[in-house]
């Protein structure tokens, strides 16, 4: 059973609780204000508070006590015990013996009970010298007095039951919430932790914990220091809060709490150039930094999500089973979850993902909107036709699409009722930034986030629609156009995919990740948003190269079968006067992808003209640059 030392300043209770947790364990319990000799006691009725020199006796016999105590079964000792060295010298038996249990709370709530008490000798005006003795232990259970003796004595039995944590969980919102719920589904131990804003954010970890008590057992902390102190070592903590200053706050606050070999990752959408910093900042301080991709949205956290953590691989030995355990599963029950590679890699991985995921979504939208209203379809019918394409592409986004467009209010579609105005988070216009830095076209994702832009210029639009009175005055038909929208469909996918893995390509090099383009694939095979078909055989088409996705020989003989679909589904859409931003950029970037000669020797020939920023010749060998006097002045 042990020694349990319920300690404290004065006025927190150590008492009260000691004895209610006596009889709760069915142990002696023993007050070591009683072990006191005379000379203490008539100092401290006096005012005057001890000296270390007047507590070395008194020390010596409880840690003497406790020893007895321990051989005996145990008991219950309230004991101040302010320093860490008067704690040590009470440690006279095995550390598995002894159950630290510190009772806090702020000062002015400690000071509040005891202007109430009566029949004590410490008075009120000593707890500022004990507050300022106060050295808090970073061990053992820590408990905030200010409630009620019961909920304090339930919380610590709480506590006592709970074995350490494996993983912590910072931040509940949704996201927060169904991870932590996943991982409770596998057996897997955690603590909860939500920051305590008054007013606004109050009791949310404890109320999590609440809800789910019936199913399962784990706490939830609104303190940082006690959420710290429930990991085992090395601690291993979660942080799921908006990205950006917030996460940079959490770990700065977390930082007093850690040591040595404890790993922190960041599983929210943060910059990859951010964990890049954090990254090699925490390492200088001996403590390792995962920035995690984790992709599936609510439903996929909960039931299982594609995970891509990157950060050095001893980390991820350590923590990496626990988030395979959560990942969803391929099709060959292997986790969707690997060690993408170093320092950023798991977020730039995860910033593609999502660039990719912008230009498939602004695809099938365009694909609707010109079904809806070049041929007049109903949603119904539109939902029918992507069922029916969808057996063949196993895409999750058009999937999901034909529930959205099914989805009736009133007897109305709801689709029908929804504004035309996009939002987005930023990650789609990250990709076009890195894009942009390492010099990669990415067309249909930059497409795709300037549509969503422009869709949010809805006042704009309406004027200037009114203004230019752009009318449909044509009609297409749904059975004599369905079958070339599908090929083109398919071939603009394609070509979005090729533009995001051939800036991963480039990225991989630049930052020395050596990246494995196949088991990123495989990774997003399921649990993820741009899960599909495509996915499936893009695993094995980069399991034999890694070259761009357009140069291998199956897919060239499928774009060449459907490259004329394309370009026609483009020029009827612009001609009818509808906007297809991505469909056209899939069509230009492949006509500029597979052209030996494009308009580029004008542009250099101009840039040479205005700025001597020189040209290279095709008559000479590569990598020699000429400049002309182009202006012929006589």
């Amino acid at each position: 059973m042990g020694v349990y030392i319920v300690m404290g300043v004065s006025g927190s209770g150590k008492t009260t609780i000691g004895k209610l947790l006596a009889k709760k364990l069915n142990l002696t319990f023993y007050d070591a204000d009683d072990f006191h000799p005379p000379e203490n006691v008539e100092k401290m009725k006096s005012g005057r508070p001890l000296q270390d020199e007047d507590r070395k006796g008194w020390l010596a016999v409880l840690a003497e006590n406790i020893q007895k105590w321990d051989k005996n079964g145990g008991a219950v000792l309230a004991c101040s015990a302010l320093k860490e060295k008067y704690r040590k010298q009470l440690t006279s038996v095995p550390e598995e013996d002894l159950n630290w249990i510190f009772l806090w709370a702020d000062f002015e709530v400690i000071l509040e009970r005891l202007k109430v008490r009566k029949g004590h000798y410490f008075k009120p005006e000593m707890l500022t010298s004990q507050f300022e003795t106060l050295e808090e232990p970073d061990y053992g259970l820590r408990i905030n007095v200010n409630t009620s003796e019961g909920n304090i004595l339930k919380e610590i039995m709480a506590k006592l039951k709970a074995p350490e944590a494996e993983i912590g969980l910072i931040g509940l919102g949704v996201m927060g919430k169904s991870l932590a719920l996943n991982l409770l589904s596998k057996n897997i131990n955690i603590s909860v932790f939500n920051r305590h804003v008054p007013g606004q954010e109050e009791d949310i970890a404890k109320n999590f914990v609440q809800e789910n008590a019936e199913k399962y057992t784990f706490q939830g902390f609104d303190y940082l220091k006690e959420f710290v102190s429930s990991l085992n070592r090395p601690r291993k903590i979660l942080l799921m809060v908006n990205a950006g200053t917030a996460v940079d706050t959490v770990i700065e606050s977390l930082l007093p709490f850690l040591e040595k070999d404890d790993i922190i990752t960041d599983g929210g959408n943060s910059h990859y150039k951010d964990t890049l910093r954090r990254e090699k900042t925490l390492k200088e301080q001996g403590i390792h930094f995962i920035g995690c991709g984790i992709s599936g949205g609510e439903e996929g956290a909960l039931k299982g999500p594609s995970i891509m953590p990157g950060g050095s691989l001893e980390a991820y030995k350590q923590i990496g089973p626990i988030l395979e355990k959560i990942a969803a599963k391929d099709k060959t029950g292997n986790p969707c979850c690997t060690h993408i590679g170093p320092d950023g890699a798991g977020h730039f991985i995860k910033m593609l993902h999502n660039g990719i995921e912008y230009g498939e979504m602004q695809l099938i939208s365009e694909i609707y909107h010109y079904l809806r209203f070049y041929t007049n379809t109903n949603p119904e019918v539109i939902a029918d036709l992507f069922e029916i394409w969808n057996k063949e592409k196993k895409s999750y986004l058009l999937e999901i699409s034909v529930d959205i467009l099914r989805k009736k209010e009133n007897e109305g579609f709801l689709i029908d009722k929804i504004l035309d105005a996009a939002k987005q988070k930023g990650t789609g216009g990250w990709s076009t930034n890195a894009a942009l830095e390492l010099g990669v076209p990415l067309d249909t994702i930059t497409a795709s986030v300037l549509a969503r832009n422009i869709s949010g210029m809805k006042e704009v639009r309406v004027e200037a629609s009114n203004l230019y009175k752009n009318t449909n005055n044509q009609n297409g038909n749904l059975e004599e156009i369905k079958d070339e929208l599908f090929q083109a469909y398919e071939t603009a996918s394609l070509i979005n995919h090729a533009i995001g893995y051939d800036l991963l390509r480039v990225a991989s090099s630049e930052y020395n990740w050596n990246l494995n383009l196949s088991e990123i694939s495989r990774v997003w095979t399921n649990g993820c948003i741009i899960r599909s078909g495509l996915m499936e055989d893009l695993v094995n088409i980069f399991k034999d190269s890694n070259n761009h996705l357009l140069l291998n020989k199956n897919i060239i003989s499928e774009i060449k079968g459907n490259q004329a679909s394309l370009v026609k589904t483009v020029g009827v859409s612009l001609q009818a006067g509808f906007a297809v931003p991505v469909l056209s950029a899939a069509a230009n970037y492949l006509l500029n992808f597979t052209s030996s000669q494009n308009s580029a020797n004008m542009v250099q020939a101009q840039r040479d003209y205005f700025g001597a920023h020189t040209y290279e010749r095709t008559d000479k060998p590569r990598g020699e640059f000429f400049h002309t006097q182009w202006k012929n002045n006589s």
